[in-house]
């Protein structure tokens, strides 16, 4: 028999504190171990990412039999529903990640320690979004609604990125760069790992520190999407989390694994739209069936197929069309990162 749930602020939950402990010690651990690993900076190889992202895919999905044998079948399903939403959104974040990386020219040897500090950052965002989240489902039932309309335009926006490409996005134009190069003076040179230097008598940002920033200005509008698309599946805080984190964990080794194979998946942003959508109209029909019990509602196990079934038909298209593909990675453009030919003394500039 499994143990008897708990109420987490009016929300039915398997996260007694020991569980919370416990996981969250762990992930405290995974993360302190990936910041010894990156410790001395170095450029990643192909057989390192390898082994370890088979490790962070190979954790949660031994944690999830725990849960399966120890909270029943259901919660299994729910987690390994979920776990799958938001490792395949990350997959599509890495795109991003791409693009900053590259737009900035950040060496090889720093790139893991910007993506770790990324994900560090972007897995306490969620962690906030997912308490606020569950306070506000517990108090408004409207909430769901509410979430169901956010993946909806979350939806119309990634189908329309994914058909004008992501290789059009300027860095140069993001809201947290522009606030940096107006206020802060920069260097014009990496430094190692060192986020500031002294410079001509005065403290000025590296690099490094410019395009960390950028990551996380980008975890922001991550949480948006991710937070809500688990609240979908299951409307229990800890295997939210819990899905939240190991789908984040494993993101800088699968960054150097999919580096090379991302610009392939052509279609893999429409089959996220697709998904998107589908879970925003699953939250938006729960709602209404709390206002009106004729309204149907999408079982978890019907999720999980359309799921997988559209992430499997979106890969396979991709390899088709991409067949033969010789031509270049739009990564790989030859622009500085502050987007201009010359920039002024307020903006970042990097030597290649």
């Amino acid at each position: 028999m499994p143990p008897a749930l708990l109420p987490l602020e009016g929300l039915t939950s398997i996260g007694s504190p020991a569980l919370w402990g416990w996981t969250i010690a762990g992930i405290i651990a995974l993360f302190a171990l990936d910041f010894l690993i990156t410790r001395k900076p170095h450029e990643v190889s192909m057989k390192e990412a390898i082994g370890w992202s088979v490790f962070y895919v190979a954790l949660p999905l031994l944690f999830g039999v725990f849960l399966w044998t120890r909270y029943g079948g259901g919660t299994g399903l729910d987690y390994y529903t979920g776990y799958l939403v938001e490792k395949s959104l990350s997959v599509d974040n890495l795109f991003v990640f791409m693009m900053i990386l590259a737009g900035f020219a950040v060496p090889k040897a720093l790139q893991q320690r910007v993506l770790l500090i990324g994900v560090a950052g972007a897995l306490v965002l969620r962690a906030i979004f997912i308490a606020v989240g569950a306070t506000l489902i517990q108090s408004f039932a409207i909430t769901f609604l509410f979430f169901g309309l956010i993946l909806v335009a979350t939806a119309v926006k990634v189908w329309r990125d994914a058909q004008q490409g992501h290789q059009d996005t300027d860095v140069s134009q993001m809201a947290v760069v522009k606030l940096i190069n107006r206020f802060w003076p920069v260097a014009a040179d990496y430094h190692g790992t060192r986020m500031t230097i002294s410079e001509g008598g005065r403290r000025v940002l590296t690099p490094l520190a410019v395009v960390t920033l950028a990551i996380l200005g980008t975890d922001i509008l991550f949480a948006i999407d991710s937070v809500p698309a688990v609240y979908g599946i299951t409307g229990d805080p800890y295997l939210v989390f819990a899905t939240n984190a190991f789908a984040l964990l494993g993101l800088r080794a699968l960054y150097f694994v999919l580096e090379g194979v991302l610009s392939k998946l052509v279609h893999l942003s429409y089959g996220l739209a697709i998904i998107l959508a589908f879970i925003g109209v699953k939250l938006v029909l729960h709602w209404a069936h709390g206002v009106w019990p004729g309204v149907p509602t999408v079982p978890t196990t019907w999720s999980l197929v359309v799921i997988v079934g559209v992430l499997a038909i979106t890969t396979i298209t991709s390899l088709i069309a991409s067949r033969g593909s010789s031509e270049p990675l739009p990564l790989e453009g030859q622009h500085d990162r502050s987007g201009n030919d010359e920039p002024d003394h307020d903006e970042v500039s990097v030597e290649r």
